[in-house]
């Protein structure tokens, strides 16, 4: 029979560890270098708060790999740190979902399910055929789609304001002038100068002779 239980014989269920009690003399079991061992790195105070990555004070290797230019740059859109969005939809799909002379807008093509939310911008892209007179509003339109919109009768709306087109460069006036002479001395010498040189070079092979 077990012995009754009281203050001499109470215990733990399972027995308790003494904390480790680092830096305190010979005496204490960890003796001179408390558990560290002796000098380096790791046996100074904050050797264990080192940020992932660290290679020991050498240059780490996001340093030493060559990096791409651009692509984190604030004019480097759309794959910059400002890079933008946009989800596709397919005139196919309006085709599909929508009668003829319906408005389609973002919220219009969230309720038929083409798109999830209005959060992102929205571009019609002209694949597949239109055949329905549709009033589209989105961000973006393909050129395809434009055409294939206006050509069924319909209209479309700019949400961010239709976009500009870049004029082509001009050459400076030099430049073009340049290029102009260079023309007139490359071409082909006229049948008159034919002839004075055919004649020029007689003359001269008569004075040697």
């Amino acid at each position: 029979m077990a012995d009754e239980l009281d203050l001499s014989n109470l215990k733990p269920a399972q027995p308790r560890k003494d904390r480790k009690r680092v830096g305190r003399g010979m005496g204490s079991g960890k003796g001179r270098f408390s558990g560290r061992g002796t000098k380096g790195q790791k046996s100074r105070a904050g050797s264990h708060k080192l940020h992932v990555g660290f290679e020991g004070g050498q240059m780490p290797i996001d340093m030493r790999l060559p990096k791409l230019r651009g692509n984190t740059s604030a004019d480097a859109m759309p794959i910059g740190p400002f890079r933008t969005y946009s989800q596709p939809v397919n005139l196919r799909d309006l085709e599909a979902r929508f009668e003829a002379g319906a408005e389609v807008t973002p919220d219009a093509l969230v309720e038929k399910g083409l798109i999830k939310n209005t959060r992102t911008d929205v571009k019609i892209l002209g694949s597949g055929e239109l055949t329905k007179k549709l009033t589209v509003t989105a961000h973006g339109f393909s050129k395809s789609a434009r055409e294939k919109i206006e050509a069924a009768g319909g209209s479309l709306t700019w949400l961010r304001g239709e976009p500009v087109e870049r004029k082509p460069k001009v050459r400076p006036k030099r430049v073009a002038a340049a290029a102009d002479d260079l023309d007139d001395t490359t071409s082909e010498p006229t049948e008159d100068e034919v002839q004075a040189e055919a004649a020029e070079e007689s003359d001269a092979t008569e004075e040697n002779g």
